[in-house]
């Protein structure tokens, strides 16, 4: 299989191309961006092995050169409101795994909210389908064009759906998640400087201001939820710590538990879990407390791997029907 990754000079799309250069069914990867086109993969990624670099094309591709020739799948770790118009090209050629938010909302109304303009006409289609990849499996093993959820939703959803889907949850879930800076991705800004980060924390865009919070409406199916982003300084990996007020805290735990039981990248503790745990790896941890009528519900990922990347390749096992642990960590090293 051929594969392309649009955007590979930024954090999620320099881990895709080491993923997919390690992957067993991947025999090729053309790694593709605007701003470093014409480099060698090296200059951008030096930390690239051998055998990895000989899968890989030698060279960056500029996008619409690397979009003229086929592939069997095109991943787009563009950004949110350009990947769309970017990738329309490839839809129905090659299958579109697309990390921003073009292809995540059904509803328009919630893509404005989030974005603040008109979702782009490209992802106005029907068929695109949100690459959860745990609770969409059926229905991404079919489509065309799958939507990456964001990194704060792919760790808050997997903990919260259970609870909320079972019918457990009986007032304002609250989600306070803390996340690395590389979610901030590698754009210049003086809010990622390491002197600004280290040895400080801070809580931004709370309540339903985040773009993530639409997401989470959307996928909850609830507008009574409250969302609070923090950073920390970590490079990588995230913490989201989810309150639901619940009927049955015990019977809603214990759901939690039964629905991840056979899932290869979801392992469920007891008690709270920890960043580091999973760090390099495609695997949520969730964990759960019980206090008075609230299920405290601890959901820790890596935001490149499960949150960006991981659950890219993933999707893409999925829909291809490989083993959908190929060429994706479970543990991490320690």
């Amino acid at each position: 299989m051929k594969a392309i990754v649009l955007g590979a000079s930024g954090y999620a799309g320099m881990l895709l191309v080491r993923i997919l250069a390690r992957h067993p069914q991947i025999e090729s990867v053309v790694a593709a961006a605007r701003s470093a086109a014409g480099l060698p993969v090296v200059e951008v990624d030096p930390g690239l092995s051998s055998p990895a670099l000989a899968r890989i094309e030698p060279t960056i591709r500029d996008i619409d050169a690397a979009l003229s020739e086929p592939a069997d799948v095109v991943f787009s770790a563009l950004p949110h409101g350009a990947s769309a118009e970017v990738v329309a090209p490839a839809i129905g050629r090659s299958v579109v795994i697309d990390l921003s938010a073009d292809f995540r909302f059904r509803d328009e109304a919630l893509y404005r909210r989030a974005y603040k303009a008109p979702r782009p006409v490209a992802a106005a289609q029907d068929g695109a389908v949100y690459g959860l990849s745990e609770w969409y499996r059926e229905a991404i093993a079919s489509a065309d064009v799958i939507g990456n959820p964001g990194c704060y939703p792919s760790a808050a959803l997997t903990g919260a759906l259970p609870v909320v889907r079972g019918g457990y949850h009986n007032g304002t879930i609250v989600i306070n998640a803390l996340s690395g800076i590389s979610g901030a991705g590698k754009k210049a800004r003086t809010d990622s400087l390491f002197s600004e980060r280290t040895e400080n924390m801070n809580a931004y865009l709370p309540g339903r201001s985040h773009r993530h919070a639409p997401e989470l409406v959307e996928q909850l199916n609830t507008e009574d939820l409250l969302f609070v982003p923090h950073l920390v300084p970590a490079k990588q990996g995230e913490l989201a710590t989810i309150v639901i007020p619940c009927r049955e805290p015990a019977a809603a735990a214990q759901a939690i538990e039964e629905r991840y039981r056979t899932e290869p990248f979801v392992q469920v503790r007891s008690g709270p879990v920890q960043t580091r745990h999973v760090r390099g790896t495609n695997t949520v941890q969730l964990g759960c407390h019980i206090e008075d009528r609230h299920l405290i519900v601890f959901a820790a990922i890596d935001n490149l791997w499960k949150g960006a990347a991981g659950q890219a390749v993933q999707n893409m096992n999925i829909r291809f029907g490989f083993d959908e642990r190929d060429g994706l960590l479970r543990e991490a090293d320690l």
